[in-house]
C-alpha cells in the first residue's frame, strides 16, 4: 500500500513538471536562441504571436522575427493590407549590425515594395529610414507597429524613435517581410504560421 501512494505521488509530481514546462513553452517561442512572447499589448490592444523565423543574410542570424495580430493570418496581402492593429518584433541575435548597414537594408526593401514617383510616400520612408541612426546590437528589440489612425510606431529596447503616419507608407513596410519579394522567404513563412 505505501508503495502504491509513493507512486502516485511520483506520478503526479511527473504530470506537475510536465504540465509547468507547456505552460512555460506557451507562453514564448524560441527562435534562433530567442524567446519571442506569444503576445504583446500595444497601445491597450494585445495582440498575439501569428508566426517567427530567423531573418538571416549569408548563412548569419541577423534577427529573429515575429508578427502579431488581433488574429492568426495565413494570407501575407490580407496582412499587408489590413487595417488593423499589428507588430513585427525584430529580436536581434548578430552582434554590431551598423546604422547605415540597416538604413541600406531598409532603402532596399521599399525599393522593392514602394513606388517610387509617389512623393509622400517617399518622404514617409526617408523619415523612417533616418530614425535607424544607432548600430543594433546582440539582444537589441525594436518593435515596429502599426495603430490605425495613429500611424506606424518604431520603438527600440522601449524607446520610441519616431512615429510615421499613412496607411500607403505600413502597406510598403509591411511588404518588406510579407510582400511577393520579401527581405527572406523563410522569415515569411515563419510570420504567417507556415
Amino acid at each position: 500500500m505505501k508503495k502504491t501512494g509513493k507512486m502516485c505521488k511520483l506520478c503526479v509530481c511527473c504530470v506537475g513538471i510536465l504540465l509547468l514546462g507547456m505552460v512555460s513553452a506557451a507562453m514564448s517561442r524560441e527562435i534562433g536562441g530567442v524567446d519571442l512572447p506569444d503576445s504583446v499589448t500595444v497601445a491597450g490592444k494585445t495582440l498575439l504571436l501569428n508566426g517567427a523565423g530567423l531573418r538571416t543574410k549569408f548563412f548569419f542570424k541577423i534577427y529573429a522575427g515575429g508578427l502579431y495580430l488581433g488574429n492568426t493570418a495565413k494570407d501575407a496581402e490580407a496582412v499587408i493590407n489590413a487595417d488593423a492593429p499589428m507588430l513585427v518584433r525584430m529580436h536581434f541575435i548578430y552582434d554590431g549590425v551598423s546604422a547605415e548597414k540597416l538604413q541600406d537594408g531598409w532603402k532596399e526593401g521599399f525599393a522593392l515594395t514602394a513606388p517610387s514617383g509617389e512623393k509622400p510616400l517617399q518622404q514617409a520612408i526617408a523619415s523612417y529610414v533616418a530614425l535607424f541612426k544607432e548600430e543594433a546590437r546582440e539582444n537589441d528589440v525594436y518593435d515596429v507597429s502599426w495603430q490605425p489612425g495613429h500611424g506606424v510606431d518604431v520603438v527600440r529596447n522601449g524607446t520610441l524613435l519616431g512615429t510615421i503616419n499613412g496607411l500607403d507608407f505600413k502597406k510598403a513596410l509591411f511588404a518588406i517581410w510579407l510582400g511577393k519579394d520579401p527581405v527572406d522567404d523563410d522569415l515569411k513563412e515563419g510570420m504567417l504560421g507556415k
